[in-house]
């Protein structure tokens, strides 16, 4: 025991006296770190900034690239300020509208040349613009949701720009800025015939203001037909309404399954429900050799038996299931 004793001092005083060492080494180090740092910049090492910026302020740089500002241009287009004012383009707070850029300048370029020649010098012109180029101009900025498919569009390709049916300065309607009062005047310019339908006898929802034009359409392109702004079909549009009649049904009815403008007139019909036609003569358009009379409207029918088939609805009094039907036995031909 003695033995192991004496074997083991030695080396735990050697081990002693390295963490001694070490301690020391680790002490002076740092004292030498804290000498090196200089007091006055808290160990911060600061180097000169750069010097101060010489730009010319906002007024000078937007001169310097031909802008004269708005109120330069409203000394000799004062009128032009009442529509533009009280416009969504006027209203500088949102960054996407021309008040909150260049103002005047945003749509008709830098007027610093127009303005030294008293005039007449070069200015962008809408109305001076082919319709492309107008267009072009106003798709900068209006490229998102329904105008994100005008090029290329059924009005595009037909030279119609913007500026046909809109007014940045001379506005008639509250809403889109449109020349004339309303979305019906505007389309009836060119759309003179399905205008025209809406005055008809019929039930028509844009007549009494409870739909419009736009409703349906998007004047401003679609990928669809007719420029229709639901579905791939016309009979996919009429389901966003008539949901009732998009089936799928046990038995279809053939013309309802093609499309609907078959038997009905969207624009307006001096028959019930919109229909192109009466019936019974509108179902013998299709039905001409059934197993009912094909002249249903001779002196006989109407005179004589007074059948059933011409008054009222005439064949819808039976078949009323006509848009197709889920009846596993009498639905082959539409009836309740």
């Amino acid at each position: 025991m003695g033995r192991v004793l004496r074997t083991r001092r030695p080396a735990v005083a050697i081990a002693a006296a390295i963490m001694i060492w070490a301690g020391v080494v680790l002490g002076l180090s740092a004292m030498a770190r804290d000498q090196q740092v200089p007091p006055a910049t808290g160990g911060v090492t600061t180097t000169p900034g750069p010097a101060p910026s010489s730009a010319p302020p906002t007024a000078s740089r937007a001169a310097a690239s031909g802008y004269v500002g708005e109120s330069v241009c409203l000394d000799c287009h004062e009128d032009q300020s009442k529509g533009y004012s009280t416009s969504p383009h006027g209203r500088a707070r949102n960054p996407r509208t021309p008040a909150a850029a260049q103002t005047c300048e945003s749509c008709h370029g830098p007027g610093k040349q127009h303005v030294d020649t008293d005039g007449e010098g070069p200015i962008g012109n809408p109305a001076k613009l082919k319709p492309r180029q107008v267009s072009e101009l106003c798709t900068t900025c209006h490229t998102r949701s329904e105008h994100n498919q005008w090029a290329g569009g059924k009005h595009d390709s037909r030279n119609i720009s913007c500026a046909t049916c809109h007014s940045v300065h001379e506005p008639k309607s509250e809403n889109a800025q449109l020349k004339k009062v309303n979305q019906t005047e505007t389309c009836v310019q060119c759309h003179k015939t399905q205008v025209s339908k809406l005055h008809r006898a019929a039930h028509m929802p844009v007549r009494e203001g409870k739909m419009e034009c736009t409703t349906c359409h998007n004047p401003h392109g679609s990928q669809n037909v007719k420029m229709l702004r639901e579905g791939n079909s016309i009979n996919e549009s009429c389901a966003t309404c008539h949901a009732e009649k998009r089936g799928p049904f046990l038995w279809e009815h053939a013309p309802g399954r093609e499309n609907c403008v078959t038997c009905h007139d969207p624009h307006g019909s001096n028959n019930e429900r919109m229909l192109v036609a009466k019936p019974p003569l509108l179902c013998q358009r299709c039905h001409v050799h059934s197993r009912h009379p094909a002249t249903i409207y001779d002196n006989t029918q109407l005179a004589v038996t007074k059948s059933n088939r011409v008054v009222g609805r005439a064949c819808l009094n039976c078949h009323s299931q006509i848009h197709g039907s889920n009846h596993p036995s009498s639905g082959k031909v539409f009836i309740r």
